[in-house]
């Protein structure tokens, strides 16, 4: 039990100064970063498969997040927290939690590598101080606004950022069990705070940026009073709520849900490898749906399992749910009594902190050895994920990845599948008639192997009338392939030609039946086909 109360308030500290930067990132408070991270520490844990996963907001969900800000403000982002969860536990409920597992490495490391690409260049702004009123627009246009707001350059703020990111980074070569974020983020908050008071250098702050207003109660940074309920929906008049907003926010919900699994179901993998545990991945979705229907009830953003703090978690000692438990109640604890000191954090040094973040989930070395050693489909996959994701926009990244995985499984499903002539069986019967040929098929026949099945079968010379299907290896057949064997009978029908199936197991052997071929004699080894076919050879002639 202590160790689970030791790692929860080391992972706790870690999730604090992150789960706000991430709610900055995104375009929100930084407070609603906090709520997420209790409220789903708390649910994910309780209802969820995993007894080490830690939820909360996650870097991932930036790029999908950040649009539904700009297009449909805070209501819009919870209300599509709100339906991510309901789609979540809809794929718990189906058992489809382990489909989302075989999603291709490709098109996962495409999807992280390029989500890190972009939370890098929105913290540009931030860690050198730049002005820029309206951060909005494409990825490109970011960039260019980024090139042309370089005048605006503050020295005090890149140094800022610059000096949190080096302790961060020499911090962890020491491999302290302090965390690296407590130690980099309170010396320079001190730092600045100092050098703000004693010099008046304007150091942007979470108090300097942010204000708030509830129940009556308004003041700058974070706001140290304690959840508040309330129904995500209800910043918007009624008649806003109709189900054409909902209909425009599902796509998002769907992009939310879908990454939200992916990364949970991958964080579950690791700490597993780690642990030993053996996690369901369909229960973890459930808590993971559940987690995301009750955050937004208290004006959090959606949140998923977190890898690194799932991992600190581990290292740490945390073996039971207490931990993320614990990890919340350190969390609700700060608001309430050291919101004021926490408002001073600088938001350069939050911006290095999620470039740090965004370093850590490049997946840079993989990248790269995907580029040097996978086969040509594998890079064109992954470099289109990658370019997508960055370029355009999450939701397309992720409707096209997930397609692209399919065509790639079915293309090499093709590949698998063979027709060709049998040599085995005519050195075993070299007295086999010159009219009679033997194809050996192996392989599943489904729409794609089926059409290969029925050019090849399709050119046969007319001379050779008797046509033996050796098809032992054939372990399935879809509609598809049994319309292409209708077609290819009636066309041996219409040419006097004869087509005999040997050793066909008998699922695939009742399903033609219940397509009702005719004109076909089937057999369960090739020895009698062979023996039929050379008695019916005088008949036909």
């Amino acid at each position: 039990m202590k160790s689970n109360i030791f790692s929860g308030l080391t992972v706790g500290i870690i999730a604090l100064p992150l789960s706000m930067a991430l709610a900055i990132a995104t375009g929100v408070p930084p407070q609603l970063g906090l709520y997420t991270a209790i409220v789903a520490g708390v649910f994910a844990a309780i209802f969820g498969s995993s007894k080490v996963n830690i939820s909360g907001p996650t870097a991932a969900f930036i790029v999908i997040l950040i649009p539904i800000v700009q297009e449909f403000g805070i209501t819009g982002l919870l209300l599509c927290g709100l339906m991510s969860g309901i789609i979540l536990i809809f794929v718990g409920l189906l058992k489809l939690g382990n489909l989302i597992e075989l999603v291709p490495y490709p098109v996962t490391v495409g999807f992280t590598s390029g989500i890190a690409v972009v939370i890098a260049t929105f913290q540009i702004k931030d860690f050198f101080g730049l002005t820029i009123e309206n951060f909005s627009g494409s990825y490109v246009d970011k960039i260019v606004l980024l090139f042309n707001s370089f005048g605006t350059f503050n020295l005090y703020e890149f140094l800022t950022a610059s000096a949190t990111l080096a302790i961060l980074i020499i911090w962890r070569k020491t491999k302290s069990k302090v965390p690296a974020a407590l130690v980099a983020l309170g010396f320079v908050t001190i730092s600045v705070a100092y050098f703000n008071y004693k010099f008046g250098l304007n150091i942007s702050t979470i108090n300097s940026t942010f204000t708030y207003d509830i129940n009556g109660i308004s003041g700058n940074g974070i706001p140290p009073i304690p959840l508040q309920f309330s129904l995500p929906w209800g910043f918007l008049p009624p008649e806003q709520i109709n189900i054409d907003l909902l209909l425009k926010l599902l796509p998002h919900s769907i992009a939310i849900a879908i990454l939200g699994a992916l990364e949970s179901l991958l964080c579950a993998v690791i700490s597993d490898a780690m642990t030993g545990n053996k996690t369901d991945p369909n229960k973890e979705l459930i808590g993971q749906g559940i987690a995301n229907i009750a955050v937004p009830f208290f004006g959090g953003i959606p949140a998923t399992a977190a890898i690194a703090r799932t991992v600190a978690n581990i290292n740490s000692g945390g073996t039971q749910k207490l931990s993320s438990i614990v990890h919340s109640l350190f969390i609700l604890s700060s608001i309430l009594f050291i919101a004021p000191y926490i408002s001073y954090l600088p938001m350069a040094a939050l911006s290095a902190l999620l470039i740090m973040v965004a370093w850590n989930m490049s997946e840079v070395k993989h990248f790269f050895n995907i580029l040097k050693t996978a086969p040509k489909d594998d890079i064109y996959v992954l470099l289109t994920c990658f370019s997508l994701t960055v370029l355009i926009d999450m939701q397309v990244a992720v409707a096209i990845g997930i397609g692209l995985a399919s065509v790639l499984f079915i293309k090499r499903t093709i590949d698998l599948y063979s027709i060709e002539l049998s040599s085995s069986n005519l050195e075993e019967h070299i007295d086999l008639p010159k009219n009679i040929l033997i194809y050996d098929i192996n392989g599943p026949m489904f729409f794609g192997a089926a059409q290969k099945a029925l050019k090849t079968l399709l050119n046969i010379n007319d001379e050779k009338n008797i046509v033996i299907l050796d098809m032992k290896n054939v372990s399935m057949m879809d509609m598809t392939a049994i319309v292409a064997l209708k077609s290819i009978v009636e066309n041996f029908q219409s040419k006097d030609k004869k087509l005999i199936f040997s050793g066909l197991n008998q699922r695939v052997l009742k399903k033609l039946e219940r397509a009702e071929i005719d004109y076909v004699t089937t057999f369960s080894n090739m020895h009698d086909a062979i023996e039929y076919a050379k008695h019916i050879k005088n008949v036909m002639h």
